[in-house]
């Protein structure tokens, strides 16, 4: 998931740069199939202002720091054999784990993140102005447009006779991207810096509802995790990124009116069962409901009367058969064994269904629940003819796994 990336400068006496990066996962039911987390960090600079229609294109977003400096400790030789010695732009470019925590459970979960480009402002001495990058034949702007390799340029840059401002992409696992003058420059200066970043976030529907929390920490400098080459130094030696992800889950369960009665048939009625003068083999009935499930959940039953590990039903004279109860689930929800769930025994200490699993969102779909009393406990209640024999089953959806 590519989102965007700003480092906030602060007045650490550590010297670092400190950045929240901020995503949300929230149920849409226009789009169910889509469990990706989005990005609300806000972002700048050149995909928002300038070429968004290209960034779009290639999955990149922007955020311009206007805190950063950097400037030359000597001047830069023309012509210098070591990339170190003039503009230099090594980024963490390959993709780097980052943990994150439940603030209440503890749960943790893996965020990947990679440095995916970088531009700056450079304000140069003049003379010899912007010509200074002239080199062994290409015109002084032909890289700063085009992409120091491995670098890419977006078609993106702006300048006047002693500035310029650029934007690259950086290929994953990129090295550096450096450029020569060929002329001597007395001094050079960045005035702020923008990069562009990739995220690869979890999968939501595997999390629990909530906030999860983390930090990555970048080194800045000569040799450090941002680069910028031995002549140019950064104010700042620490990029620390705070990463917040907000899980949103909804799980919601509906009956139809008059769906908490149900009424337990035989099949095709009493009437036919009395008619041909035998035995009902079972008294049934399936309760449908509508469900809408991001998350994980567990299932269980909550009985009027307890009969070993479900429920009973009981009439006026204290006979009492146990119910059996069910439920099928609707596609996109499965068991801890990431099977679908079809007609799965609900059981009083949870039993089979300690972990629902939803593989995308399910949004308003039907499922059903199946009430059954049993051949042999049938016998049992047709030995007091005429009782009515009820009971009250509470079936319990639980997103607190």
């Amino acid at each position: 998931m590519p989102l965007a990336l700003a480092l906030g400068c602060t007045s650490l006496t550590a010297q670092a740069f400190v950045e929240d990066i901020t995503a949300v996962f929230r149920p849409d039911p226009t789009n169910p199939m889509s469990n990706k987390f989005k990005n609300t960090t806000a972002h700048s600079g050149v995909c928002a202002w300038h070429i968004p229609t290209r960034c779009e294109a290639l999955n990149i977003f922007s955020i311009r720091n206007m805190e950063f400096r950097a400037e030359s400790a000597t001047p830069i030789a023309a012509g210098h054999t070591d990339p170190r010695q003039g503009a230099y732009f090594k980024v963490p470019s390959a993709w780097r784990d980052v943990q994150v925590t439940h603030t209440g459970t503890g749960e943790s979960a893996t965020v990947q993140m990679r440095i995916a480009g970088v531009g700056t402002r450079w304000d140069i001495a003049y003379p010899p102005g912007v010509s200074a990058w002239q080199y062994e034949g290409k015109p002084w702007d032909f890289y700063w447009k085009a992409g120091a390799p491995p670098c890419v340029g977006l078609g993106y840059h702006a300048a006047w006779i002693n500035f310029g401002l650029f934007f690259w992409s950086v290929p994953e696992n990129a090295g550096a991207c450096s450029l020569t003058p060929g002329y001597d420059i007395p001094w050079l200066k960045y005035s702020y810096m923008e990069y562009g970043y990739e995220l690869r976030t979890p999968n939501p529907l595997t999390m629990t509802a909530g906030e999860y929390r983390g930090s990555l920490t970048y080194s800045m400098g000569p040799g450090g995790d941002f680069d910028f080459g031995d002549v140019m130094i950064p104010s700042d030696n620490i990029a620390t990124f705070n990463f917040t992800l907000q899980v949103e889950h909804i799980l919601k369960v509906t009956l139809p009116p008059g769906g908490n009665r149900v009424e337990l048939l035989p099949e095709g009625g009493w009437q036919a069962w009395l008619n041909r003068g035998r035995q009902p083999s079972r008294l049934s009935r399936d309760q449908t409901f509508s469900i809408f499930s991001s998350g994980r959940f567990k299932m269980t039953l909550e009985c009027g009367l307890a009969i070993g590990n479900t429920c009973g039903l009981r009439n006026g004279a204290g006979d009492e058969v146990p119910l059996q109860v069910a439920v099928s689930l609707p596609f996109g929800l499965h068991n801890q064994r990431d099977e679908p769930v079809n007609r799965q025994p609900l059981r009083r200490d949870g039993v089979g269904t300690e972990l629902i699993q939803s593989v995308h969102y399910v949004n308003n779909r039907p499922g059903t629940l199946h009430f059954q009393v049993d051949k042999e406990d049938v016998s049992d209640m047709l030995k007091a003819p005429g009782s009515t024999y009820s009971g009250v089953v509470t079936v319990i959806w639980d997103s607190e796994v």
